[in-house]
């Protein structure tokens, strides 16, 4: 999806180069760094229905992977010369790393406010889909002012389709139709849980919150936090949040001329909030 923002992007402005290409590659390469690396954090021994670099040969050589692909995106952009790419997507990386460390910070306490969470998402999700966006614009040779622009576009699209990904842990979804309760059990507090949390009365959240402390990993009581979610309004202000994001990143778009590929991104920006899964 990623490359397919930073072509797209270009194309909107101008025609697909091999700036363009130099980009794609380089925001790949270090976008599968930082999974090699996340898997590490998380102690993640699957990817996807795969089993992770990190159960397969364990955290040294995954983590030494996870540079070795972040030293070949940097190179690619040095030998190609493209040094403003990779100021952007330099950037987009350490907000990454930034928002992971606060996710940590708070999840040990699991007193994350409604602000902290979108900073979070913003920097750890939505600041990589920013720099695809400005990136392919950038590639093409457009000014400052544009570039910008799409940057704020792709921070929104981000923003929404993280918000998304955070619901399907509440909302029926795929094959088998059921919650996954995922982060739940890793004890990630996101936004459905966040405002319900807000919204109810002290010794209900209280006990909530001793749920999640202390039996996560309790399918019963799993199913107890995801219920509480439902039926505290959880799950419809945090379709209304992601439909607001989705909506600004639409209403940038349409300050530009039309052309196949704006076409091609508003049913992008579109599938990243309708999708199941």
């Amino acid at each position: 999806m990623r490359p397919m923002f930073v072509f797209l992007s270009a194309k909107l402005h101008g025609e697909i180069g091999d700036a363009s290409y130099t980009a794609a590659t380089l925001i790949e390469l270090l976008h599968t760094a930082t999974l090699i690396h996340d898997d590490v954090v998380d102690d993640s021994l699957e990817r996807r229905g795969f089993f992770s670099i990190n159960a397969l040969w364990k955290s040294k050589i995954a983590v030494l992977i996870g540079d070795y692909l972040l030293a070949r995106g940097l190179l690619v952009a040095v030998e190609n010369k493209e040094f403003e790419l990779l100021e952007i997507v330099s950037g987009a990386v350490r907000e990454m790393s930034e928002g992971e460390l606060l996710q940590i910070q708070k999840s040990r306490k699991l007193n994350i406010t409604e602000s902290e969470y979108f900073d979070i998402i913003r920097k750890k999700t939505a600041t990589l889909i920013a720099a695809c966006s400005a990136c392919g614009t950038k590639s093409v040779g457009a000014n400052g002012e544009v570039v910008n622009k799409m940057k704020d576009f792709g921070e929104n699209v981000g923003i929404a389709f993280q918000i998304k990904d955070d619901l399907f842990d509440y909302q029926k979804t795929g094959i088998l139709g059921k919650p996954t309760g995922n982060d739940i059990k890793e004890k990630k507090i996101t936004l459905p849980l966040i405002h319900s949390l807000e919204n109810s009365g002290s010794s209900e959240k209280r006990k909530i919150l001793n749920l999640i402390r202390r039996h996560n990993l309790n399918s019963l009581k799993v199913k107890e936090i995801i219920q509480f979610v439902q039926a505290n309004g959880g799950i419809e202000y945090s379709v209304q949040k992601m439909n607001e994001y989705r909506d600004r990143a639409l209403h940038i778009l349409s300050q530009f001329p039309d052309n196949e590929a704006k076409n091609s991104l508003t049913e992008l920006v579109n599938y990243t909030t309708s999708r199941d899964r």
